[in-house]
């Protein structure tokens, strides 16, 4: 694979820059050790990294694109728990009172506050004490006294910013999280702040302007492989930055101006030996393709939009046909022909040194990944099968379902991305947020489809397409007799 786009850079006349350079003799130099961490920290492939308030390790069961239910985190362990109210009081208390408090006790009242967070909409709760939780986070993140405590700290710092909705939080504790990605000691530690940074950016109260200062800061992880930060060729550190960097980009309107050197950046990623990092890169060079095209508009030209319509979709954003037409505004990346040689690779990879797991999901990635490079207008999964009640594309196919209660349409990288860092960060209590109104929940993804207004029409077209092509395939069987 890094022959192959050295071989891309030729063709195309395009230098390597010094930075690259540089990484290439260091990639040489560290590639038998980077491989072994690899992988250690990405047994499955494109999860996304989250706390496990339980023990305190970072470990997350939820993947990709193969996730099409919530089921799986729908099991509330806190469910029969009434007295919550009470006991969260009792920990914020513990929390803020550190003057009569050990190392082990501020890690059980974090644990705690975690799980609390985490399982129950805390939102009326915390209210009162936003700024004083803001200031004993930041003392446990800040004095790492043990890395335990920093980790909960950060993640119970996301908790906060996902909950509160609080306009402040990001300006409090900016410095303090850029700080502490540069100059923790530990790796486990790096890579919790990097999750926090992204998480206060989107949701505690930042302008477009202070997100792509940060999403810059991300993207220096990624192109120097962690040595910005003193965390060289750690999978776990860029893969968080490169989702973070995805999570932001989701709010930013116009990345003309980025795209050309993000793309340039994550295509040296998908060389890597962990799988967690090529999909997270992947997913954002295809979040990037999908943003250079926006609806059209009233003024615009009709000729310059059906330029490169497909016939069957015309250029919808849905795949039912019925959203706004897209437009290209600009090119995305110099090279988009060698760039789908590589995802294609990617797509059909094999060898012996790759997990049948690893393999698996690095297909269904890069195939989806690889359809939207090709025509930004489809988003994730899609489908290029006729319906024939409609004549069109049934086109994306990523509908997850959110209990008994409907599903969601997944049907562009924007709303995959938020959708996977919500995952993330709340876990099995993702229901229980988005049943009890949080609003950082709510304003972040599409509405929910019930299940009652949906309509018979996708499953009879699926049964009548099924139907035609069996009949057909028995036709062809009878004249080969």
């Amino acid at each position: 694979m890094h022959d192959l786009r050295r071989k891309a850079l030729l063709e195309s006349g395009k230098t390597v820059s010094r930075k690259t350079q540089s990484r290439e003799v260091s990639r040489q130099t560290s590639r038998a050790g980077s491989a072994q961490n690899s992988r250690q920290s990405s047994r499955a492939a494109s999860r996304y990294p989250s706390d496990d308030e339980d023990t305190g390790d970072l470990s997350d069961d939820t993947t990709a694109l193969s996730t099409t239910s919530l089921d799986d985190l729908a099991e509330n362990p806190e469910a029969d728990n009434s007295d919550w109210p009470e006991e969260l009081a009792d920990r914020i208390h513990e929390i803020l009172d550190r003057k009569r408090s050990s190392v082990q006790g501020r890690e059980e009242s974090l644990t705690a506050f975690c799980r609390l967070s985490k399982f129950h909409y805390v939102e009326e709760e915390i209210r009162a004490h936003i700024q004083d939780l803001l200031e004993a986070f930041s003392r446990s993140i800040k004095y790492e006294t043990s890395v335990r405590e920093s980790t909960l700290a950060l993640k119970a710092l996301e908790f906060l910013a996902l909950t509160a909705y609080d306009d402040t939080i990001y300006g409090h504790v900016e410095d303090l999280l850029a700080r502490t990605i540069r100059d923790s000691t530990s790796t486990a530690v790096k890579t919790a702040a990097i999750y926090c940074l992204g998480t206060c950016t989107y949701f505690g109260g930042t302008s477009e302007d202070a997100k792509l200062d940060q999403m810059t800061f991300f993207l220096d992880i990624v192109a120097s492989d962690g040595r910005s930060i003193d965390a060289a060729d750690d999978a776990a550190t860029v893969t968080a930055a490169l989702q973070q960097w995805g999570f932001l980009a989701t709010e930013i309107e116009d990345l003309e101006g980025e795209s050309e050197e993000a793309i340039d950046s994550f295509i040296d990623q998908l060389d890597s030996s962990d799988s967690s990092v090529q999909i997270a890169a992947g997913e954002n060079i295809a979040l990037l393709y999908e943003k250079s095209y926006t609806p059209q508009e009233d003024d615009d030209d009709d000729a310059g939009s059906s330029e490169e319509d497909d016939g069957n979709d015309n250029g919808s954003v849905s795949s039912n046909g019925d959203g706004p037409r897209l437009i290209k505004r600009y090119t995305a990346y110099h090279n988009t022909p060698q760039l789908e040689r590589v995802l294609s690779s990617l797509a059909t990879v094999s060898g012996k040194r790759i997990s049948k797991r690893d393999k698996k999901s690095l297909h269904t990635n890069f195939a989806s990944i690889l359809t939207t490079v090709e025509n930004p207008r489809r988003g994730p999964m899609f489908s290029t099968a006729i319906d024939y009640n409609t004549n069109r594309h049934y086109g994306s196919k990523r509908q997850v379902k959110i209990g008994n209660e409907g599903v969601m349409n997944i049907d562009r990288w924007w709303k995959w991305l938020r959708l996977a860092a919500l995952r993330r960060i709340l876990q099995g209590g993702f229901m229980e947020h988005y049943y009890q109104g949080n609003r950082a929940v709510l304003n972040s993804l599409p509405v929910m489809l019930r299940e009652s207004t949906r309509t018979t029409t996708d499953r009879l077209g699926y049964k009548k397409a099924a139907k035609l092509r069996n009949s057909t395939r028995r036709m062809l069987m009878g004249d080969d007799d």
